[in-house]
């Protein structure tokens, strides 16, 4: 399931549902939720703001997840990201991956959240209390760790 979405969500019924449509075969489901934070030492944040392009977004969000169903034994995936004017604190988004076995679930999960902040064509602009606003630029590291993701897979195709 791929959804983006202005509207909340509710990350219990996300998850009963996955195990729902994953079959009696899944011994896991890991998730995250990930939260507006403050980006800005100086001042807190009020708002963030979300665009994405619609269409575009979502199919790049469906081929991230269809990855890490093919590198990785997963019944199923849900990914759910918020857009629009969010205050600090609300819920930005939602991942997560049912799998026979743990450690599929946790791989498939923190892949799919690795992946989507790199290249999930979201774009957001920080208002902080005082009124001033900014684009949040992708971290450096963000970077790194989904290039590691390619790098890992890289280097098994190379081993006998």
């Amino acid at each position: 399931m791929i959804s983006v979405q202005e509207a909340d969500f509710d990350g219990a019924a996300l998850t009963a549902a996955l195990r729902d449509g994953a079959g009696s075969g899944v011994g896991g489901i890991v998730t995250f939720v990930g939260y507006v934070r403050d980006y800005a030492p100086d001042s807190p944040t009020d708002t963030l703001f979300l665009e994405h392009y619609p269409g575009m977004c979502e199919r790049e969000l469906e081929a991230i997840a269809e990855t890490a169903r093919a590198r990785w034994n997963l019944d199923g995936t849900v990914i759910v990201h918020r857009v629009g004017a969010l205050p600090r604190n609300a819920q930005i988004v939602f991942v997560a991956a049912a799998s026979a076995h743990r450690g599929d679930a946790f791989r498939g999960c923190e892949y799919i959240i690795d992946a989507l902040k790199t290249r999930a064509p979201f774009w957001k602009r920080e208002t902080l209390s005082g009124g001033s606003s900014f684009w949040v630029e992708q971290r450096q590291s963000d970077q790194d760790r989904t290039d590691a993701w390619d790098e890992d897979t890289a280097s098994k195709k190379e081993q006998p």
